[in-house]
């Protein structure tokens, strides 16, 4: 009887340790568990920055008004006939 109780002790011990500690068992579930809603937060942050692009990308091939402002902004255009005026702040105002 008394290695019967010893032996069941015993295969108590060893599941619990697997359930908890072991491989597959508790604490990796919660760790996976962590990781993937930080995977999560990282794909909506994407998926919104994607469908930011994908609109740009369509503005820029269906109209002409697009690709002159792009123009304008990041490289400076300016078409003939046109005066370019550039408004510099007074270093007062500027804080």
């Amino acid at each position: 009887m008394r290695l019967l109780v010893i032996s069941l002790t015993s295969l108590l011990l060893v599941l619990q340790y697997q359930f908890w500690i072991g491989s597959g068992g508790w604490l990796d579930a919660y760790s996976l568990q962590t990781r993937v809603q930080l995977q999560k937060s990282i794909n909506h942050k994407l998926t919104e920055r994607n469908k930011a692009l994908l609109g740009e990308v369509l503005d820029l091939k269906q109209g002409y008004d697009a690709v002159e402002e792009r123009g304008r902004t990041d490289f400076g255009l300016v078409k003939p006939g046109e005066t370019f005026y550039q408004v510099v702040d007074s270093p007062e105002s500027v804080k």
